[in-house]
Formats: C-alpha cells, sequence, structure tokens
C-alpha cells in the first residue's frame, strides 16, 4: 500500500465509495443477464462474456452500450439497453455480486469514524439492488447515480459533498474516469488497485484490498 509520507489519519469527515471495482464485482452476473437480453433480439449478434463487461465498467450507463455496439442503429441501442438494464436488476436482485473481501468488517470499522456514502455511473435501482445484498447496507448514509439525474460522476460527487455538508471528503475508486471524476469535483482521491481499472498518479494513496482502507483511515 503506498500512502503519502505524511499520514491520512484524520485528514477527513466522511468517504465517498465508488461501486463496482470498489465495494463489489458484479461482472460476472451483469454478463450473464446482458447475454440473456441479448438472446430476445435479432440484431445483436457477438457474445456478450464477462471480459466485455469489465472494459466497460465504470462508464455512464448511455455510454456503455455506445462502445459495446457502435454501429448499432440509435433505436436499436436505446431498445436494447432498456432491456439489459431490467434484465441486470433482475439478475442482480436475485443473486447479486461478489462482496469484496472484508467488506462488512471494514465497512463497520469506518463507520465508526467517518460518513459514508456511494456514487456510482450505473443505472438507477443498482444502488439500491447492492445494498440490499450488503451486510452492512445501513452504514451508508446516502447515495447518487448516473441513473438519477443522468449527470457526470464529478457533479454527482459534489451533489453528496453539497447535499450531506461535508467538509473534507475523500473519494475512493477504480478507474482513471474515477479519478478524474473526484479532481474536477474538488475531492482527494483514493485508488483501488484491486479493481477493474489502472492510472497514472493522481492518488493519494493506493489500496491493494478494501481491507487496506480501514489501515490507512
Amino acid at each position: 500500500m503506498q500512502t503519502e509520507s505524511e499520514s491520512l489519519k484524520n485528514k477527513f469527515d466522511s468517504i465517498i465509495f465508488d461501486l463496482d471495482g470498489t465495494l463489489w464485482d458484479s461482472t460476472g452476473n451483469v454478463a450473464l443477464a446482458w447475454e440473456e437480453a441479448r438472446k430476445k433480439v435479432d440484431y445483436v449478434t457477438e457474445a456478450i462474456t464477462v471480459e466485455r463487461v469489465k472494459s466497460i465498467t465504470g462508464m455512464a450507463y448511455d455510454v456503455i452500450f455506445e462502445v459495446l455496439l457502435p454501429d448499432l442503429e440509435t433505436g436499436k441501442r436505446d431498445h436494447f439497453k432498456a432491456i439489459c438494464a431490467q434484465s441486470e436488476i433482475d439478475m442482480l436482485d436475485a443473486k447479486g455480486g461478489d462482496l469484496y473481501p472484508g467488506l462488512a468488517e471494514t465497512i463497520k470499522y469506518l463507520a465508526s469514524k467517518y460518513k459514508l456514502y456511494i456514487v456510482s455511473n450505473c443505472q438507477r435501482g443498482y444502488i439500491e439492488t447492492f445494498l440490499s445484498h450488503c451486510p452492512v447496507a445501513e452504514y451508508f448514509l446516502g447515495h447518487q447515480c448516473y441513473g438519477t439525474k443522468g449527470q457526470p460522476k464529478a457533479e454527482n460527487i459534489k451533489d453528496i459533498v453539497n447535499d450531506h455538508q461535508l467538509h473534507s471528503p475523500v473519494y475512493v475508486g477504480d478507474t482513471t474516469g474515477d479519478r478524474d471524476s473526484a479532481t474536477k469535483a474538488g475531492v482527494p482521491f483514493i485508488f483501488a488497485n484491486y479493481g477493474f481499472g489502472t492510472i497514472d498518479g493522481g492518488a493519494v494513496a493506493t489500496l491493494g484490498s478494501l481491507g487496506e482502507l480501514a489501515e490507512l483511515l
């Protein structure tokens, strides 16, 4: 774990988490859901695999399908996205995703010192689905996502900061997009190196596991 030379303990009053690649990995079941959706239409021919889902994790929900299906006519893409969205929620309601090791203990410990929130680029209802499978859901005091207002992650981070009157928040995420969004929102960034992305600097600390966050903060 790499940190600043100066300790980060007691520097923050709150922690805002990304979801996919930071708190859980749902890519296996999302791939199953989208593949089921693909079989309901006759205009998407390439199989949707876990690898393809991982490659777009963290993008805004609309952008995901533009990247996956760049040559598909807009109307058909929107239709397929809607089918995938419902299939995804149904699948995750039933099966959930893989919570990262140490999540329950880490969140419970951090909640004794910090206010905890979630900001994700997911569709509306996705964070609620995560919370329904999370054994420590009650420790998260609020959340915001792309599907609520259709706005960039940086704006959603700002909304959480402003709505909850946070004075010294830090954002934890696993992609370059997370880092850039936190930076635009004026919030320090901690990189979850165990997730799906890579970065080239700009983090105040790097985590090898979620549990390391309790040691760091």
